[in-house]
């Protein structure tokens, strides 16, 4: 079959969004190696966590498939930072691996507009007319006005176990080996990065009595407003490292294979190998392990924070240093992937390539790490493709949206030398743009690129008129001299406290009553945030000439790092540094202020 309007390459995370996104337009082809492993979980077997659950949420507003596959396969549901303000609060759904890619496969492959091409891409060329042809191994030429490429860590990926490697895009599964070529002809520069993933060992083989339980949340929560049936029906688990763990790392740290030099890529500063924490960080004696199950029937279960590329014999050892893992069996063992990355500095805000118009990169090929980042940017692609195919005009999504907007904006225009993951402290407006109000937000951009109908618009508008009733409610009412909103923002209240007062309230869902008391609660540092950052804005031109960077300590020890290096001339050319966040500008303009008064005096 031909007349797709857009060919997906890639059925991981990036590409099931961006194939769901353009066959919202027209027909799509999605060509892949094996059917079966469309929607893999090949990490950790969960959606969300700080900075992560922000771009679901977002992503689920805008129309978008991983927050209802998430929900749906769901086993164990948690609110991380509950304690904490709702900017940084951030919800992390455990699901059921093999549950999740099947769920992926249902509707991808059930999808009317989407056919299902088997095969390997050996080539991207023009048709002289505005569109693509891909070229397979098998000599099919398939065209297409646009096509996105969502390779993730399969061009040219070569997997590592100790020294010893082979060419793997993962365990088990061939590269991408021609992808590469086409990109770097037409001038894209191409980089090497390198991530890994931990050991699954057999749950039969754990002694769970000796680790520290952390059970769901009793009232589940869900991206879709609707939690899987099975959202608490699992506790993950803690356990940590020993010194025994550590001996053997330093004794053995020559066979891993960054530290001997035969891996080439960059890996991940946020997320790095358990040899990499036990030398980087040599002054703690332990590290916490988080022991999360495949399933409701666990058959593994998957070490958070213990990836290693260090080899098989050495891992069964240091697994069962571990409490708990003292007859600990490996089912899977942990390996570190090195791959081809393009540089996102060569992309549009929409993820087109600036030197292949119509030919657009997702997920981890554009040097990002993680399911949520994937998935963003392949619904960020597919819509673009489609809309392009289609010639209808582009449309960009700003950084102020939301963390979208800044996942786009730092790829653009800061781009990565290590993977890039999201954290909730590369948003500078992260009290205006949080998890609770994505729908808001994002529903009408949605609407605007035509992923979401109008229906939709209208459920998330009713909602809003019923949160404002809300609050106004509480402003009219007085109890004991006071007004309900003003009870309210007490620290030590909350709307069933106010209502206890005989303050009424208009029937709200529970979505709505939390969005009630957190815009009530929180509406003064809301305030003050907003004049900091026109503050900001109106500072960007400041000039950084003769600041002494390192005698900053306020600034993060990556901020100091890359500033003393690259030395900025102005405040905002510190704001375009990759690593350089929000906090650390404010640093800066607290050091810029101090110094002016030092000098006047």
């Amino acid at each position: 079959m031909s007349g797709w309007n857009v060919i997906v390459i890639g059925g991981g995370h990036a590409g099931l969004e961006a194939a769901w996104a353009a066959a919202k337009f027209s027909r799509v082809a999605l060509l892949i190696g094996n059917p079966a492993t469309v929607g893999r979980m090949p990490c950790n077997p969960a959606v969300g966590g700080p900075g992560k659950s922000q771009l679901v949420f977002e992503l689920q507003a805008m129309g978008g498939l991983m927050g209802r596959l998430a929900d749906e396969t769901a086993i164990h549901t948690r609110v991380l930072n509950a304690s904490k303000g709702p900017a940084v609060q951030s919800l992390r759904v455990q699901n059921e691996r093999d549950a999740y890619a099947e769920r992926a496969q249902d509707v991808i492959f059930g999808h009317p507009n989407i056919d299902i091409l088997r095969g390997e891409a050996a080539d991207l060329e023009s048709d002289g007319q505005g569109g693509w042809l891909v070229v397979t191994t098998d000599g099919r030429r398939l065209a297409a006005r646009s096509v996105v490429v969502a390779a993730g860590t399969f061009m040219r990926g070569v997997t590592w176990y100790g020294r010893q490697s082979r060419a793997e895009g993962r365990q088990g599964e061939p590269p991408s080996r021609f992808l590469s070529a086409p990109l770097a002809r037409a001038g894209h520069v191409l980089k090497r990065f390198k991530t890994g993933t931990p050991p699954r060992v057999r749950a039969d083989a754990v002694n769970f009595s000796e680790l520290l339980e952390i059970p769901a949340d009793p009232n589940p929560r869900g991206f879709t407003g609707t939690p899987g049936l099975r959202a608490a029906e699992s506790p993950t688990w803690q356990t940590h490292t020993t010194p025994e763990t550590h001996r053997l790392i330093h004794e053995n740290i020559h066979e891993s294979p960054m530290y001997s030099g035969d891996i080439e890529g960059l890996g991940p500063r946020y997320c790095p190998s358990i040899e990499d924490k036990v030398v980087r960080f040599a002054h703690h004696d332990r590290h916490l392990l988080f022991v999360e199950p495949d399933g409701v029937q666990t058959s593994e279960v998957y070490l958070q924070g213990f990836s290693s590329s260090l080899p098989p014999h050495l891992q069964d050892a240091l697994v069962r240093t571990l409490p708990g893992f003292e007859r600990a069996v490996i089912q899977r063992y942990a390996y570190a992937v090195e791959y081809d990355v393009v540089d996102s500095l060569e992309l549009t805000l929409n993820l087109e390539s600036k030197r292949m118009p119509g030919v657009f990169t997702a997920g981890q090929i554009n040097g990002t790490s993680g399911y949520e980042e994937a998935a963003t940017q392949g619904l960020i692609a597919g819509t673009a493709a489609a809309r392009r195919a289609g010639g209808e005009p582009e449309q960009f999504i700003g950084r102020e949206t939301g963390y979208i907007g800044v996942l786009l904006d730092e790829l653009v225009f800061k781009g990565s030398n290590e993977p890039y993951r999201m954290m909730t402290s590369r948003v500078e407006h992260r009290l205006l743009v949080r998890q609770d109000n994505a729908d808001e937000r994002m529903t009408p951009i949605g609407h605007a690129l035509g992923l979401v109908d109008a229906a939709e618009v209208a459920r998330v508008e009713a909602k809003y008129a019923r949160v404002q009733a809300g609050i106004d409610a509480l402003a009219a009412q007085r109890a004991q001299g006071q007004t309900g909103d003003a009870w309210l923002r007490r620290p030590e209240f909350s709307l069933p406290d106010v209502e206890a007062l005989g303050v009424t309230l208009p029937e709200l869902s529970a979505a709505e009553r939390e969005a009630v008391e957190i815009r009530v609660k929180y509406a003064g540092y809301i305030r003050r945030a907003e004049i900091q950052l026109r503050a900001e804005d109106r500072s960007r031109d400041l000039s950084l000439g003769g600041v002494d960077f390192a005698s900053i300590g306020a600034l993060s020890n990556e901020a100091r790092e890359k500033l003393v290096r690259l030395q900025p001339q102005t405040v905002e050319q510190a704001s375009r540094i990759s690593g350089v966040r929000h906090a650390d500008i404010s640093a800066l303009l607290v050091h810029l202020k101090g110094r002016s008064v030092s000098r006047e005096t």
